[in-house]
């Protein structure tokens, strides 16, 4: 193994990626228990591992798609802290560049997208599909860290359930109250979305059980949640845009059930032990097939998914003939499976 003392781990781009990415950040602690990790994150995002035992700094991504001198300025000073070693978890060329840049030591990587030469440790990338989780685990496999499961694992501040149960306070939800948590975005695309009229829809049925309904997304997906409540019967607590991410973490984690898109709010959910129920179109299971105990994964064959394409450029049928009654019928089966001991489960100081 490589002897370091201060580690870069450039993390991945997406919500759920980055928790997908958790079991290969506790092998890397583990091999290097006394060694500097610093999480390089999109700002966004880095609210997710707030309360994580693995970083001992979390730096902002600030030159992400914003070009050349962006890149090298960021570069620069990053080349300060004299890095000894750079995970790269993207696949991305720009990515292997700016460690490269920074003057990291050894950069290491998947050979993709003709990075190879920018890489001191060149991993040839998996043939296949291979769920996201080793795909990060290959990379720390190839420094030498030997793996400690693939269990997905947040954590919660006391800031952020704080912050939580004050939204949910202030729209009639008290602590104590049982929780279904809609999450009816995807920062993908659209073709990721079920329609907001189909959850409205589940969102009643939770309702009637006497289950109070929340709605979580990120600020731009504002205008969707909008289109849930107002097709609800129910009253629902539109949380959209009124919580960082570090609260939205906290929302899902008290919550009896998450029906989601296949988006973040599902990996959130798997991390805390939170039942979920999630709606595949475009996308296949095949590439995050672990960690399925607690997920219930809904799909309609039709011929031409998985296309993993961002809009759909026909009718959206993946999407629009998944039945709301199949989903309802999942949710309610998911709500006595949570136990009150699970929402105690990875909390931090």
């Amino acid at each position: 193994m490589i002897d370091a003392e201060r580690i870069l781990v450039r993390a991945p781009n997406w919500a759920g990626d980055l928790v997908m990415a958790t079991p290969g950040f506790r092998a890397l602690r583990a091999a290097w228990p006394g060694a500097e990790l610093c999480l390089h994150v999109r700002e966004g995002l880095a609210p997710l591992l707030a309360g994580a035992p693995w970083f001992d700094a979390v730096l902002p991504l600030a030159s992400h798609h914003r070009g050349p001198a962006a890149l090298l300025a960021e570069a620069w000073r990053l080349r300060r802290r004299r890095f000894e070693i750079g995970l790269c978890l993207p696949d991305s060329f720009s990515s292997a560049l700016l460690m490269r840049c920074a003057g990291v030591r050894t950069v290491v990587g998947y050979r993709t997208q003709g990075r190879g030469p920018l890489l001191q440790l060149a991993v040839e990338p998996p043939r296949g599909l291979v769920a996201r989780e080793r795909h990060v685990l290959g990379l720390t496999g190839a420094l030498g860290c030997p793996p400690r499961g693939v269990r997905l694992e947040l954590y919660t501040t006391a800031r952020e359930e704080e912050a939580a149960e004050r939204a949910l306070a202030g729209r009639g939800v008290r602590a104590g109250d049982a929780l279904a948590v809609l999450a009816p975005g995807a920062s993908y695309g659209a073709a990721k979305l079920w329609p907001a009229e189909a959850f409205a829809r589940v969102g009643d049925a939770l309702a009637a059980e006497g289950v109070h309904v929340a709605l979580v997304g990120a600020p731009d997906e504002a205008a969707v949640a909008r289109r849930v409540t107002a097709a609800m019967r129910a009253p629902a607590a539109d949380l959209v845009g009124c919580l960082d991410l570090g609260a939205v973490k906290a929302a899902i984690r008290r919550a009896r059930v998450v029906v989601c898109n296949d988006a973040g709010a599902r990996h959130i959910a798997v991390a805390f032990g939170v039942p979920a129920v999630v709606l595949f179109g475009p996308t296949s299971l095949e590439k995050t097939n672990l960690n399925l105990e607690r997920v219930e994964a809904l799909w309609e064959d039709v011929a031409c998914r998985p296309c993993y394409q961002r809009e759909c450029p026909i009718d959206h049928r993946c999407m629009t003939r998944l039945a709301p009654e199949r989903v309802i019928e999942a949710a309610l089966r998911a709500l006595p499976a949570r136990s009150d001991t699970g929402a105690a489960k990875g909390s931090a100081a």
